[in-house]
């Protein structure tokens, strides 16, 4: 089977984030299973994204996919899906709708025309394929989008890469009890959260280190905040990585926390069971989808640096349970596998 990928986000994971990594996953899965499939790429870059993904949409609609399924990622195919002919799904890695409530002014503004977009996408499919059972709830509130036509198939992880590059990095846990968190620096990340834990975790194990990859819009004012709260090295910003420095990162620390209170899967929860860490995170969105409260690791409510500070520090100073949450997050992500996940996506075909 031919398959066409349409997506106006940046082919690269650091400037598409979770959505290219599912996106490369799902598609280097059915390579696996034998099929044929082509990613239409964003060619045209202004610096002004929302008129970008609207430029790609219309050379869409110029030049139309000739494939035996077209797949419009968030919104892309939705000029082009009005008069479209064949099977057309389209993929919800992250409901737009729903990501604007935790962002402002003219982010606010230009997420809510998307959103606009996304919706008229999502009517025109055959099928809606979304990650989580968070995400078709929220598909089926914000979008009218109708439940028979909602597929779930959780986001792919390549574990073969990751565990090739665990074992290239060759390092054992950090000295000093390390906490690790990777995320685009997003509102609705709640990284200011984790700062503030660490404040308080810093008062009860004096030689704590919370370590947090990745940039965004929130960098300067998390930046500020990091030096308000005096956290010198007890929290370290350390900005974009390499793909195996962020393995050697994994490997390093001895457990992982993002405070996220939107999220429809969560592929970084993924990343870091799949190298054996405990995960303390809140009961919020898709996460208790990944996250299995003490099973994996700790789930928290949403907005309280206190209970994630309670949460790290058990999590920190009881070795026995930390390595019980690492064994079974490692046995969790053997679902997330591409040709696993590959086969769920053709299942859910129309």
């Amino acid at each position: 089977m031919r398959f066409e990928f349409l997506t106006s986000t940046p082919l690269s994971p650091t400037e598409g984030s979770g959505t290219f990594v599912a996106i490369d996953g799902l598609v280097r899965g059915l390579a696996i299973l034998g099929h044929t499939v082509a990613i239409r790429p964003l060619e045209i870059r202004t610096g002004f994204h929302t008129f970008d993904r609207w430029l790609y949409n219309a050379r869409v609609a110029l030049a139309p996919p000739t494939a035996d399924v077209a797949v419009g990622v968030d919104l892309d195919g939705f000029l082009w899906a009005r008069r479209r002919r064949g099977p057309f799904v389209v993929m919800l890695k992250g409901i737009i709708a729903d990501e604007l409530r935790n962002e402002r002014g003219l982010v606010r503004a230009l997420l809510s025309l998307q959103a606009r977009w996304e919706r008229s996408n999502t009517a025109r499919a055959d099928r809606v394929v979304v990650p989580s059972q968070y995400s078709a709830a929220v598909a089926h509130d914000v979008y009218a989008i109708p439940r028979s036509t909602l597929a779930v198939v959780p986001e792919p992880i390549d574990l073969a890469d990751w565990r090739r590059r665990f074992a290239e990095a060759a390092r054992a846990r950090a000295a000093r009890p390390t906490v690790l968190s990777v995320a685009r620096m997003y509102p609705r990340k709640r990284l200011d959260d984790l700062l503030r834990a660490a404040a308080v975790l810093r008062t009860r194990i004096p030689d704590v280190q919370v370590r947090i990859v990745g940039e965004g819009p929130e960098s300067r004012r998390l930046r500020a905040l990091h030096r308000e709260l005096r956290l010198a090295d007890a929290a370290v910003l350390l900005g974009e990585v390499t793909r195996q420095a962020l393995a050697v990162e994994y490997v390093s620390a001895h457990c992982f926390c993002l405070p996220t209170v939107q999220e429809g899967f969560g592929l970084v929860f993924a990343e870091a069971m799949a190298a054996g860490l405990p995960v303390v995170a809140c009961r919020a969105a898709a996460v208790p989808e990944i996250v299995e409260d003490g099973r994996t690791g700790f789930l928290v409510n949403p907005r309280s640096p206190d209970e994630l500070a309670v949460a790290l520090e058990a999590t920190l100073t009881n070795t026995k349970l930390s390595e019980e949450f690492g064994r079974a997050a490692v046995q969790r992500v053997e679902a997330f596998g591409l040709e696993s996940v590959a086969r769920r996506f053709l299942e859910a075909l129309p």
